[in-house]
């Protein structure tokens, strides 16, 4: 044991001498709208379609302070803020505009790990333009965006990837954190737990029965007694609580599936699930759209309160062309779950898979 302690602490040391950078546009959609067409500037604009059935893809900063998030329905939209301008998406634009984006990128390092349209990771450790900080590097990056396309960008500067993402949402819109390695821990501390990666509404809830309401609460017990309380989720709990993470940026990642599921807050009946199961496949349909990927198989997965793991798919004629019909798709698997009445679930979510091929890294941001 004692034999592996000094590789452990050089891999550390390895993993925390990265520099990272997350870049995150700014309500990206709306913003490209209201460079576009200089009236709707200063407006609450709403990228969505209009109609019972349709799900808001973005919405600008003036639009947000009434409450309008991205996956909620139109209605509700238009309910929280009757004055909004509704603008249908145009994806092949946000596409072109990501395309440059990614031109930027590109200039300063190989290293880029797209996660949609409007934000990627940044490994700059070593960078193209051999600038000394990783911090200067993300100032030239966001003032060239700007140059470029008229938009803004956040970013976030970190040792790894979850420390990135969450500093480009610290001083959004137009903002930019960084978070030196040193001040990792100190960083963590005062953060409710939900902001740590893989951390859900349940799992939120649960931690704070027992009494973890911040991250720095985590560190009170040992990883050998987290692991007791929450399995592997527990190992990973330590790990994150000091800002451990060893994840590479993957610029070459196959997309396998896009998927969303929810841990419930308490065990439901399948008959209880619509709702849940409506929720994910919205945010799974957006996702897949600002990837510009739509998958041509649809799966439901659903745990049941004893942890068994059970999934139903189903692959239609054509590819889905909107929200509605993915959640048509995913509620009718609903109907293909012959467990008894009596069981109970614990999580649901919706995914896609079998994608058309990969377009070549030049068109992706």
């Amino acid at each position: 044991m004692c034999a592996d302690a000094p590789h452990g602490r050089q891999r550390y040391a390895l993993v925390m001498s990265r520099k990272i950078i997350h870049v995150d546009m700014d309500a990206f959609y709306a913003s490209v709208e209201q460079r576009d067409t200089p009236s709707l500037r200063g407006k609450p604009v709403v990228v969505a379609w209009r109609g019972s059935r349709s799900v808001v893809c973005a919405a600008s900063y003036e639009a947000r302070k009434f409450g309008v998030r991205s996956a909620m329905p139109a209605v509700t939209a238009e309910r929280l803020c009757p004055e909004a301008v509704f603008v249908p998406p145009d994806f092949p634009r946000y596409r072109e505009v990501s395309r440059q984006i990614c031109e930027i990128f590109l200039q300063h390092t190989d290293l880029v790990e797209p996660l949609s349209l409007d934000e990627a990771y940044l490994d700059v450790t070593t960078n193209k333009q051999n600038l000394p900080t990783a911090t200067l590097v993300a100032r030239h990056i966001r003032e060239e965006i700007r140059a470029t396309t008229g938009l803004t960008a956040s970013a976030g500067v970190a040792p790894n990837k979850f420390l990135a993402k969450i500093a480009s949402d610290w001083r959004k819109p137009d903002g930019m954190f960084v978070v030196q390695p040193h001040e990792v821990r100190d960083f963590l501390a005062p953060l409710p737990v939900g902001r740590l990666p893989g951390v859900g509404r349940a799992t939120e809830h649960q931690l704070q029965l027992l009494g973890f309401m911040r991250v720095g609460d985590l560190r009170r017990v040992s990883r050998d007694e987290l692991v007791r309380r929450f399995g592997r989720m527990g190992d990973r709990l330590a790990r994150l609580a000091v800002g451990e993470d060893d994840s590479a940026v993957k610029p070459d990642r196959p997309l396998q599936q896009i998927s969303v599921e929810q841990t419930l807050a308490a065990d439901l009946a399948l008959s209880e699930l619509a709702p849940v199961v409506r929720e994910c496949a919205i945010k799974t349909w957006l996702t897949a759209q600002r990837r510009q990927r739509i998958g041509r198989t649809l799966i439901l997965k659903l745990k049941t309160a004893e942890f068994q793991i059970l999934s139903r798919s189903i692959t239609p004629p054509l590819p889905m062309q909107s929200a509605a019909e993915l959640i048509e798709q995913a509620l009718s698997l609903l109907e293909r779950v012959d467990l008894p009445a009596s069981t109970r679930y614990r999580l649901a979510g919706v995914g896609m898979s079998n994608f058309p091929p990969e377009l070549p890294q030049d068109d992706l941001l």
